[in-house]
């Protein structure tokens, strides 16, 4: 099983004055539509819909996730788009939705999600090791680290979306 070892922050506001002074170079902008199908305390089983907002072009994905906090145990593959539609329409759920912006910032790969249902904005960074994300020393526009705040992560904002209670 692969290990997604991950810190998040919590953005006040998308950086476009980094982008506009070359600092942070977008690379592509996805609509991620986002439904969990089964979830506790430490596990997940989630399915997305991924338009690539340039092409348009649409992928499937089911992935499950095992763990809490800083590294996590991760399974994701492709799904048809038929398998999404009958998960979908059997769990009865709102999906959970936000455009996802990956980008190169000093050579390294961040990902900003602007979710639609909620002010929310969370900057994501991947890391190979532990001790490199330990050791990792955020910028100050990164803004506060989140990574293991339970209230800001996905499956518990689902929850609340589910629950008519998103703020």
């Amino acid at each position: 099983m692969a290990k997604e070892i991950e810190r998040k922050f919590m953005l006040a506001e998308f950086p476009d004055s980094l982008v506009q002074e070359g600092v942070l170079v977008p690379a592509k902008e996805q609509h991620i539509e986002q439904t969990y199908l089964a979830i506790d305390d430490t596990q997940e089983l989630r399915v997305r819909k991924i338009r690539d907002m340039a092409t348009g072009k649409h992928e499937f994905t089911h992935t499950f996730k095992n763990g809490n906090g800083l590294v996590r145990e991760e399974i994701e593959y492709s799904i048809s788009e038929s398998l999404y539609e009958q998960l979908i329409k059997a769990s009865g759920a709102i999906p959970l939705t936000k455009v996802r912006t990956t980008a190169d910032w000093a050579g390294t790969t961040i990902e900003i999600d602007t979710y639609d249902q909620l002010q929310l904005r969370v900057l994501e960074i991947e890391f190979e090791s532990e001790e490199a994300a330990l050791g990792f020393q955020a910028p100050d526009w990164f803004g506060p680290d989140i990574s293991s705040m339970k209230q800001y992560s996905n499956k518990t904002v689902w929850k609340k979306l589910q629950e008519g209670r998103v703020e």
